[in-house]
């Protein structure tokens, strides 16, 4: 009985051990016998599936904990039933002896993985435990792999797909990493790009195989190592095969660094030619205004010192012409064989620029005297005034040029400029095609033009510009026949002569503005003149550019209430200078209207002839010139019959100008002209006092008539 009593003591004791130890292991345990019963379990199989203390009882059927789990939101991807059946397939399936794991998907979402064993005595042991944690710390660390490679790749395509080169350094000098480019630049061997390569082995390579900085080999190492060393930002630019590379050192805080590369040789070349287009003139490829005046701030220092230098304005004489008359093309090409001509006038050590236009400018540096700026300026008036063969045509153009010579004339860039420009305007002034030197008194006679251009604006708007009236005495009707309309400008208490301000009024366009100001002022006081005397006014060939003449003359006519036939309308030889097919529309034109178109200053020009063919005028006003020694030379008196008869010939009227004496009064009717104008007659008169002269002429030829009849 003892001994019975002990067994059943130590059986009860390894009972309990056995549950203790089952209860202690860190995951689920439970057996299943070979029909498919329970028959144990522990406490972590409990929690990992949810179950109740109660809920499991020895002996309960595979199926039944099945549907029990299932409730309990375990298996969420199978149906209890097809749960069942897959799992006792798979255990079924394992009866070797082997140990078999899975895993699956338990409520909320936990992982458990499953391990299985067989044995004929027992029946399955099945060990269940919760690697959720695991699993969750594996896929971060897939996720970080994963991640590193993607860096890794974008990286690796950053690094090899930029344009410049890069190359990556650590604290030792060692090579780390460099990508194709910086291989390329440099065309490094294999064995130098390889990781741990030192930075001395490539630079005394590339030094090997002519790289040049703007320092030596020793120096070159020497300032890296510097750099290095201070953790400092460096910057180099060096030459290699050619090419210009320019490196940059960005230290890092491991004390390794980065070095990029990057070949600016194309950029170099970009520079060079924008800075050379910057101060070059595109056309001719000269030196610009701005190159020519930085040439001549350098040469200041010298003229301080005494040395002399000079400088030269040129400006081509007719080459507005050939430009408006044969294009743009032709002037291009005119400006380019006068650049070439120009330079081969001028000394190697002299300064061309092209100022615009056709303006050009020299500075003669280092002359001995003024003479040597004359000897140049007399090649260029020689070579430029040489016939150019431009598209088959023959074009003949000039040169007025003028020159300052320093330090006489000037020491400092801008007084130098200013005086060869003053220059200039005299030997434009004087016939062109010649030089002239800066002489004192320029400046002035520049400085009372620019007021006058300066008040001229102003003429109109303040009423300063007046008319005054000369008549024309027709010879056959012995009565005023004819008035022409003068212009006169009242300004700062003087009256400024038209021969002062016209040529300044046409040569800024103003003459348009104030041309049709005195056309509009003389149609309005001629339709209150008594009589049906015409009223004859001055055109500038610049009225015959740009706005519509005819228009404006129509305008004017019809604002007065004058008769077309009453308007006389006079025209200089150098209008037709061109014979411009427009030019000769608009006076066509203008004569259609019944406007009759006068020649004025007839015989000053050499061709005044063959332009009495180009037009039908009305009128031939033979120039005043005539009238000086008409009755002292037989020749003059020749000259004037013959064109008072080829006027009367061609059904033209003549107008015998500056009559001043009865005998030149006497020699001209005697010759057939048809009207006489002068201060022998009347000198011009103000307004008033020509409706005076008027109503007299008028009530002498009444009286006239009735004494008649």
């Amino acid at each position: 009985m003892q001994a019975d009593s002990l067994s059943e003591v130590a059986s009860l004791a390894e009972a309990l051990l056995l549950d203790a130890a089952l209860e202690n292991i860190p995951y689920g345990f439970c057996v299943w016998s070979p029909q498919f019963r329970l028959v144990m379990w522990n406490k972590h199989y409990r929690d990992i599936y949810g179950f109740s203390q109660s809920a499991l009882r020895r002996g309960m059927s595979l199926e039944e904990v099945v549907q029990l789990s299932s409730s309990l939101g375990n298996h969420p991807d199978l149906k209890a039933d097809e749960f069942y059946e897959v799992y006792t397939a798979e255990l079924l399936a394992n009866r070797s002896g082997a140990r078999v794991k899975n895993t699956e998907v338990v409520d909320g979402g936990r992982t458990v993985e499953t391990a299985h064993v067989y044995s004929p005595a027992l029946g399955w042991v099945v060990t269940h435990e919760d690697i959720t944690e695991e699993v969750a710390r594996s896929e971060v660390a897939q996720k970080r792999k994963l991640e590193l490679e993607r860096q890794n790749i974008r990286l690796d395509a950053a690094v090899n797909n930029i344009s410049q080169g890069l190359c990556m350094m650590d604290a030792r000098g060692r090579l780390v990493i460099c990508n194709e480019p910086y291989a390329r630049i440099y065309n490094l061997p294999a064995e130098l790009l390889t990781p741990g390569t030192q930075l001395d082995d490539i630079l005394n390579h590339l030094f090997d195989v002519g790289m040049s900085a703007d320092m030596t080999r020793e120096e070159y190492l020497a300032w890296r190592r510097d750099v290095i060393a201070r953790c400092e930002y460096g910057k180099n630019i060096h030459e290699l095969n050619g090419r210009t590379i320019m490196m940059q050192h960005h230290p890092m805080k491991d004390g390794g660094w980065v070095s990029t590369h990057e070949d600016i040789t194309e950029q170099r070349q970009n520079e060079a030619r924008i800075r050379h287009l910057a101060r070059h003139d595109a056309l001719t490829d000269l030196p610009n205004r701005i190159e020519f005046l930085e040439q001549m701030a350098k040469t200041e220092q010298n003229l301080s010192r005494g040395e002399m230098a000079a400088v030269l304005y040129i400006d081509l004489d007719h080459f507005k012409a050939v430009n408006d008359t044969l294009g743009h093309a032709v002037g291009d090409e005119v400006i380019k064989q006068a650049s070439a001509r120009l330079w081969g006038a001028t000394r190697e050590t002299d300064v061309l620029a092209r100022l615009g236009g056709d303006e050009f400018a020299l500075l003669m540096r280092e002359i001995e005297d003024a003479s040597a700026a004359a000897k140049v300026a007399d090649r260029i008036i020689r070579a430029i005034s040489a016939p150019m063969n431009i598209g088959g045509q023959q074009i003949e153009i000039g040169a007025s040029i003028g020159i300052a010579v320093g330090p006489g004339d000037g020491d400092k860039t801008d007084t130098l400029v200013k005086n060869a420009d003053l220059a200039l305007y005299r030997a434009k002034s004087e016939g062109r095609s010649t030089y002239h030197f800066f002489e004192n008194g320029m400046d002035a006679e520049l400085q009372r033009r620019r007021n006058i251009e300066a008040g001229l604006r102003l003429a109109l708007q303040r009423e300063e510009l007046r008319l005054v009236y000369q008549p024309l005495l027709g010879l056959e009707e012995d009565r005023v026949t004819c008035v022409e309309a003068l212009l006169r400008w009242d300004h700062d208490d003087r009256t400024i002569s038209p021969t002062e301000f016209v040529p300044i009024a046409e040569e800024t366009g103003l003459i348009v503005q104030i041309g049709e100001w005195v056309l509009r002022e003389a149609t309005r006081a001629a339709a209150q003149w008594p009589g049906a005397v015409r009223v004859a006014v001055n055109l500038s060939p610049i009225q015959f550019k740009g706005r519509d003449l005819v228009g404006m003359v129509k305008s004017a006519l019809a604002a007065a209430g004058l008769p077309a036939a009453r308007l006389e309308l006079e025209i200089t030889e150098s209008l037709l200078l061109t014979e411009n097919d427009a030019t000769l529309r608009t006076l066509h034109d203008l004569r259609a209207m019944g406007v009759r178109i006068s020649m004025d200053d007839f015989g000053t020009g050499y061709s005044s002839l063959s332009y009495l063919r180009s037009f039908p005028f009305d009128k031939i006003k033979i120039d005043r010139s005539f009238m000086h020694d008409l009755t002292e030379r037989k020749d003059s008196q020749a000259i004037m019959q013959a064109v008072i008869g080829l006027g009367r010939s061609l059904g033209m009227s003549t107008t015998a100008e500056g009559v001043e004496t009865q005998d030149q009064l006497t020699l001209v009717r005697a010759q057939g002209a048809t009207e006489v104008q002068g201060f022998l007659f009347s000198p011009p008169l103000p307004p008033e006092a020509l409706v005076n002269l008027l109503r007299a002429d008028v009530a002498r030829a009444v009286s006239h008539q009735r004494r008649a009849s």
